[in-house]
Parts: structure tokens; sequence; C-alpha cells
């Protein structure tokens, strides 16, 4: 079988902050736009569920 391994990343080349949406959206394939549009509408609602989903996701994710 000759496929390539996804592996989920922080990006480099993609990154604003840290690079987590960038990530994300490399490793599912779409534009890191539509996360970093989940995140801020997680921060709508007083902030602290994205924030703390963000954080933790700059934590466990390693980087590339």
């Amino acid at each position: 079988m000759t496929g390539t391994t996804h592996q989920l990343r922080r990006s480099r080349s993609h990154r604003i902050l840290a690079g987590v949406c960038g990530g994300l959206g490399e490793f599912f394939g779409i534009s890191a736009n539509w996360f970093r549009l989940a995140f801020l509408l997680t921060l709508l609602p007083g902030g602290v569920p994205g924030l703390i989903i963000y954080l933790l996701c700059w934590i466990i994710i390693p980087n590339e």
C-alpha cells in the first residue's frame, strides 16, 4: 500500500498565533479559516469555552 499517513501537527506555514487552526486545516484538507471561524464563534458566548479548547489544542498537538 503506497499512501502517505497524515499526522496532526501545528502548522508553521499557515500560522497566525500558534498554528493550531493551520494544522487542523492541513490535517482535514480544508481551509484553516473555517477552524478560525469556529474558534471565534466559540469565543462569543463568554470566551472561556473557545479559549480553553484552543489552549488545550496548543498544548496537545505537537509542532511541525
